[in-house]
């Protein structure tokens, strides 16, 4: 175990307590911090978590934060809190809203945990982690948004599905925004190591490409109030895990680009290298010109929204300091 590593979660809906459920359940860090609206709420799913941590055998205690002071010395902060997504909802109806909401949380961050590391899972995630990184000011590297870890085991299962073996075997890439505009890579996909390509046609590869894309409405539709949270949650301590234990692990997941595979200035999914510095490298993978297009697509997508942001005034509190 990390000891004395802390990871601050904020958001203690279904998504914020499991990723603190499983941090404690892991025994990574020494404490977790979960910080809500409702004090109580917060302080009654912290004692719960402690008490399993103890059935665990674990040494990880869950507190509540009563003050934003409270997340000093954070290694980690992890950002869950937004609202929801509901049936027919789009990630855009989501923008202004949680736009404000990661931008409160972007700004205690930076005044109580700044040396902190910060992972951002509020949606639309790419433009939340381009508030995060604008607000809290910290180099690009230690804002990172969690989507490439979660969209990647959405298309390990379905080719799961589809072939019925390989289960923990499957080795998924993703690149690209979370969402409508993802860009799997068949080519970067393997089962125990053998290509994706040399197991399934391209039609059925189309079928997966196509169900990854939609796995989270999917689940949205299915569940009718609320959305995913025990694969997002997981795929969210992933990240947490490679930064605390510093593996230098291979992950998707959404950064500001600076000059990465020709864009700057806007966050997308692509791999980098995680350790205890958070994405210590962006790796360059060479794409088939299809994938170029499509990760241009998602780019622009991501651009539009932070257009609408920019045109709504949103930042003009940054351009006045």
């Amino acid at each position: 175990m990390a000891k004395g590593k802390k990871v601050t979660v904020i958001g203690t809906g279904n998504f914020g307590s499991t990723v603190a459920f499983i941090l404690a359940m892991n025994g990574t860090c020494h404490n977790v911090l979960l910080r809500g609206r409702n004090y109580d709420v917060a302080k009654g799913k912290a004692l719960d978590m402690s008490q399993a941590a103890n059935a665990a055998r674990q040494h990880t205690i869950v507190k509540a934060a009563k003050k934003p002071e409270d997340m000093a010395h954070s290694d980690v902060v992890v950002i869950t809190a937004g609202a929801p997504r509901t049936p027919g909802m789009s990630r855009d109806d989501l923008l202004l809203m949680n736009a404000d909401i990661v931008k409160t949380y972007a700004k205690e961050i930076k005044e109580y945990a700044p040396n902190a590391i910060v992972v951002v899972v509020s949606n639309p995630l790419d433009v939340m982690t381009y508030v995060a990184l604008k607000y809290t000011g910290f180099p690009r590297e230690r804002v990172l948004g969690m989507a490439g870890i979660l969209d990647a085991a959405r298309m390990a299962h379905f080719i799961y599905e589809k072939l019925e073996y390989g289960a923990g075997q499957i080795r998924a890439t993703v690149m690209g925004g979370h969402g409508d505009t993802m860009v799997p890579l068949p080519k970067f996909t393997t089962v125990a190591g053998v290509p994706i390509e040399d197991l399934l046609d391209s039609e059925e590869i189309g079928e997966i490409v196509k169900k990854t894309r939609n796995g989270g409405a999917q689940i949205v539709n299915l569940l009718g109030d609320g959305s995913a949270y025990y694969a997002p949650a997981k795929s969210t301590t992933v990240m947490v895990d490679a930064i605390l234990k510093d593996t230098n692990q291979i992950h998707s997941c959404a950064i500001m680009l600076k000059n990465d595979y020709g864009y700057s200035d806007i966050v997308s999914g692509v791999p980098v290298m995680i350790g205890a510095g958070g994405a210590e490298q962006v790796i360059e993978m060479t794409l088939k010109n299809l994938q170029v297009r499509k990760f241009k697509a998602s780019v622009e997508s991501v651009q539009e929204m932070v257009d609408k942001l920019k045109e709504l005034k949103f930042f003009d509190d940054l351009e006045q300091k």
